[in-house]
């Protein structure tokens, strides 16, 4: 029987936003069960704070961003939360002292290493699962994403682009912490080169390099060597790991996503959220 989990003691990392460009401190606090994960903004007079499954907003640009009310929020999430998926972890508590999350490596895997170096210690309380009872699904003129009834959480996603160095893609895999850690966690952001020169323009993009993004050309990453010959596939699977971490528990369903990102993925929580009040899917305790 899985049990809940938290951090083992408080840690801190560093680093800069990827859109903002500013350093920012990330604190991790332990947690009581079924308390869930919550973002604090510790900047910000009386240190605002909201807990994943209860946000009042949700909104996306090109990454993922909680919204506390009154104008205040947390952006760049779905990396934090798709380690924190990855390591089991359900309660904890997150201050920043900025409006963004840290961009590391552009990946979820330094996040995912550093939860794990600092250490996860059981819960009494078991685990509770979101499982899904009936296909739900979102489209948008060429993207589908949909998640359907399984035993298991898989999901194989197909990406597609023009630039001759993503071209077609694809990834799909049953998802559990050791295949993320190995098949995904690793996986960086990628965007075009004129997507990032856009970016830049429109004041976005200021904390990203070549070092934590994959800038692409024609040729491939500027500056920079694939880790996974699909890599662009398989960072779009984290986003959307994190992504659906939003909903505060983990996901048991069968995942199809098609030339999907960040706005389908919230369009799907919103959607698996409002069908979960209205007991269309199952709260269960994991096996």
């Amino acid at each position: 029987m899985n049990r809940q989990n938290t951090v083992e003691k408080e840690f801190f990392l560093e680093g800069k936003g990827l859109q903002t460009g500013e350093p920012v401190k990330v604190f991790f606090y332990p947690e009581e069960e079924n308390r869930g994960i919550t973002f604090i903004r510790g900047d910000l007079a009386g240190k605002p704070a909201v807990t994943l499954g209860g946000m009042s907003e949700l909104d996306n640009d090109r990454r993922s961003k909680i919204g506390f009310g009154g104008g205040n929020y947390v952006e760049t999430v779905e990396h934090i939360l798709a380690a924190l998926w990855g390591a089991g972890i359900d309660n904890v508590k997150i201050e920043l002292d900025k409006p963004e999350l840290p961009a590391m490596d552009g990946s979820a895997i330094q996040f995912l290493e550093a939860v794990k170096e600092n250490g996860i210690k059981p819960q009494s309380a078991e685990r509770q699962m979101i499982q899904i009872k009936n296909p739900i699904w979102v489209e948008r003129k060429e993207s589908f994403l949909g998640i359907f009834p399984s035993d298991v959480f898989k999901i194989s996603y197909i990406l597609e682009y023009q630039n001759k160095a993503i071209g077609k893609q694809f990834f799909s895999g049953v998802l559990d912490a050791d295949i993320f850690l190995k098949e995904i966690a690793p996986a960086r952001t990628f965007c075009l080169k004129e997507e990032a020169e856009a970016l830049v323009k429109s004041g976005y993009g200021k904390g990203a390099d070549f070092k934590n993004t994959l800038v692409m050309d024609e040729n491939g990453p500027i500056d920079n060597i694939l880790r996974f010959p699909n890599e662009p596939a398989r960072h779009k699977v984290l986003d959307l790991i994190g992504d659906l971490y939003i909903l505060g528990r983990p996901v048991k369903g069968r995942v199809i996503a098609i030339r999907s990102g960040h706005q389908l993925n919230l369009e799907l929580v919103k959607k698996i959220k409002s069908q979960c009040i209205n007991s269309k899917i199952q709260m269960t305790k994991s096996k």
